[in-house]
């Protein structure tokens, strides 16, 4: 279990902290199309997409609320799911997916890295893996500082990818990397 973190169940009182942390430029820099996500569309497809997964998805994996264990505090989310991002298209129905996404006052201070440990102690060492032997992330090459959490997280660099995005953003036109862990190599360690 994560010491200075809680992973939580997002529930419709979340919707403050979850369109913050969306519509916070910084947070989005290297995300989709680089924009902001207004609070309307975090209310209406957002979050009801968050609480959807909880009834599609077996218990254990989705996204989870990250929050400070002391304070209660908001910082973020941490996800695990089966795999769908661009570039990930040969592990889709092959592997977990990890993803995370924190407030600017979070970072640099090892909450994703804490949040993103928990969520592969439980993918590996939990209940059978939920069926998967693997768990890949992935983000911009130029994004280092979500590479950093990957890397601290345990995951290995497999590979960077270009993919033809309808709406490129800066440093776009050096990649993406994929990370990624088997079950196998995380319980040797």
């Amino acid at each position: 279990m994560p010491e200075r973190v809680l992973l939580r169940r997002f529930t419709p009182e979340d919707l403050d902290d979850l369109a913050a942390l969306h519509g916070d430029p910084r947070v989005m820099r290297y995300i989709d199309d680089g924009r902001p996500v207004a609070r309307e569309t975090v209310a209406r497809q957002t979050l009801p997409r968050i609480l959807n997964q909880y009834a599609l998805l077996p218990e254990g994996l989705g996204s989870s609320a990250l929050v400070e264990r002391e304070t209660g505090a908001f910082l973020g989310w941490v996800s695990l799911a089966p795999a769908t991002s661009v570039g990930l298209e040969e592990y889709i129905g092959h592997a977990l997916e990890l993803g995370y996404r924190l407030l600017p006052a979070a970072w640099g201070r090892g909450y994703a890295v804490e949040g993103a440990r928990a969520l592969l102690r439980s993918a590996f060492e939990g209940r059978a893996a939920f069926g998967y032997d693997r768990v890949v992330a992935t983000t911009m090459t130029v994004n280092s500082a979500s590479r950093r959490v990957m890397q601290k997280a345990g995951l290995h660099y497999i590979r960077t990818f270009f993919a033809d995005w309808p709406d490129p953003i800066e440093g776009a036109e050096q990649g993406d990397v994929v990370y990624g862990r088997t079950r196998a190599d995380w319980l040797e360690r």
